[in-house]
């Protein structure tokens, strides 16, 4: 018999371990993982290097980055916050770092780190790690003398094993979302949640590696329905409401970066359902507007007359993105300033001010896969992340329908469920 059976050898699931052995050495405690591997997402985590936080420290302004999740992490960032993650590592030799753009890594800028440090803690306090034990099924003892005392029975393929609570951190697991439905829990089917676009465009195409500022605009296509359409604006002003600026990365295939990923898991359940078949608009100079644009151009038209097109940036934009918008405004390489017409400068001003491509589907980013979708949040008690409907199981981590953008925002996420669980666990033992 265990105290604690901790499903899933994620973030989440080692997390909540380590929290429970600390605060209670006595307790007997078990982490199940299916894999040969432990702690794999750690690994691949900001290229190698695990985006362990966000040096985001109010809460309020903390849950803005959960397109799924804002209203209920509310109250457990009080309660746990990334000062707490960054002093969980910084006691056991860890200290992290924090980037420009607000992301924080280990020191050590290797994700190797973090998982040495786990597993060494799980020895220290004797906790035990069981790979290869996928779960197949979960049994409430209803021998016991009340719904409160009721304790499980967890079947892996190796092994039926006892457990006073369980904690479930699988991450987006089909597999345990199905046990868990079956157990009474509401599902929220998954979809994809950071990806970027697939774009095929000559304005774009062979400049990959490039990357700029700009403002893009999520738009629906034309021929969709009024339902669907409905959905890319906001109720109140009839304005877009899919809308992000900042940094983005022209590739092979399209357009990645922090905007486009934002925007992704912003628009994730909308853009599943318009089968990742919309339209963008891009502003490469977020700072001015079209009619601003062709003031500028006039003054260069006349200053700079016998100078080519092609070849003056006269914008704050990439080299190589300048001369494809050039080309793509039909002008030759070897137009002067003083030649130009009204016609060209009004198509260059539209490029650049207001682009739009069609995007025709998705491509996840890197191996950082991450789902909006899982266990209904209404069925949580967020002040322990114990499920309302399963008594003694604790739900952190990916497999609750709450995923964030990109930056160290969804391992926050789980340190938070797995710690305020962990605490919770041990109160009630």
């Amino acid at each position: 018999m265990y105290d604690v059976i901790v499903i899933g050898g994620g973030a989440a699931g080692f997390y909540c371990a380590i929290h429970i052995a600390e605060a209670d050495p006595t307790l007997k405690i078990a982490i199940l993982e299916r894999g040969k591997k432990v702690l794999s997402k750690v690994k691949v985590s900001g290229g190698g290097r695990c985006n362990v936080t966000h040096a985001e420290f109010d809460p309020s302004l903390l849950v803005k980055n959960y397109p799924r999740g804002e209203k209920e992490l509310l109250g457990p960032f009080h309660k746990y916050s990334p000062v707490d993650t960054i002093q969980f590592f910084k006691k056991r030799g860890i200290p992290i770092k924090t980037e420009s753009d607000g992301r924080m890594f280990p020191v050590t800028n290797s994700s190797q780190t973090i998982i040495d440090c786990f597993l060494e803690e799980i020895e220290k306090y004797g906790v035990t790690l069981l790979k290869g034990s996928s779960v197949i099924k979960l049994i409430p003892n209803e021998d016991d003398k009340s719904t409160e005392e009721l304790g499980w029975q967890v079947q892996s393929v190796k092994k039926t094993y006892q457990a006073k609570k369980i904690v479930i951190a699988t991450g987006s697991s089909t597999k345990m979302w199905q046990l868990l439905e079956q157990l009474g829990h509401t599902i929220v089917p998954p979809v994809p949640s950071l990806f970027t676009f697939n774009i095929k465009d000559n304005r774009i195409n062979g400049i990959q590696g490039l990357s700029t500022p700009a403002r893009i605009e999520l738009l629906p296509r034309h021929n969709m329905s009024e339902d669907i359409k409905s959905k890319f604006i906001t109720r109140k002003q009839g304005s877009p409401s899919l809308v992000s600026e900042g940094p983005v990365l022209i590739t092979h295939w399209g357009l990645s970066g922090p905007v486009v990923l934002r925007l992704s898991a912003q628009a994730a359940l909308v853009l599943n359902e318009c089968n990742y078949r919309f339209r963008i608009r891009v502003n490469w100079l977020p700072e001015y507007h079209k009619q601003g644009l062709l003031s500028l151009f006039n003054k260069i038209k006349h200053l700079e007359p016998k100078k080519t097109i092609y070849k003056t940036k006269a914008i704050d934009i990439p080299a190589r993105l300048w001369g494809k918008l050039v080309l793509a405004s039909d002008m030759a390489r070897d137009l002067k300033w003083a030649d130009v017409s009204g016609l060209q400068l009004d198509r260059l001003g539209q490029f650049i001010t207001a682009s739009e491509f069609n995007v025709e589907g998705k491509s996840t980013f890197k191996e950082e896969f991450v789902t909006a979708g899982g266990v209904d949040l209404k069925e949580i008690n967020f002040k322990t992340f114990e499920s309302k409907i399963l008594p003694n199981v604790y739900l952190a981590g990916e497999v609750l329908n709450i995923d964030a953008i990109t930056g160290g925002f969804n391992f926050q996420n789980a340190w938070t469920g797995a710690a305020i669980a962990a605490r919770a666990i041990v109160e009630s033992t």
